[in-house]
């Protein structure tokens, strides 16, 4: 956020870090930034505040007029979460009721 060539501060990316984005998925491939932060972005994104008022399902990204939909923002924020792949507790086992069987039959 340091240009250090001139040694200026660029105060709106380090106030506002979602405006130095362009789309939800240059916030999930940003190495610089830990996932906190990118969750942190995104749910701005996704939040009413950033909603098109004409246009529920569009947000416009803050600092720009670009407008990405609230599936690619939610999209971006499920590549966050980690995918198990054994789930917690295991393979759920569900047994076939035995009181039920008459009725559907």
């Amino acid at each position: 956020m340091i240009d250090s060539a001139d040694n200026v501060v660029d105060l709106i990316g380090l106030l506002h870090p979602g405006t130095a984005y362009a789309h939800p998925r240059d916030v999930v491939a940003d190495p610089a930034i830990s996932v906190g932060e990118k969750r942190a972005i995104l749910a701005s994104w996704a939040s009413d505040a950033a909603a098109v008022t004409s246009n529920p399902a569009l947000r416009e990204l803050p600092g720009s007029y670009r407008l990405v939909t609230i599936d690619e923002v939610l999209g971006a924020l499920s590549e966050l979460d980690s995918d198990p792949g054994d789930p917690p507790g295991g393979k759920p086992a569900r047994l076939k009721s035995t009181a039920r069987v008459g009725i559907a039959a």
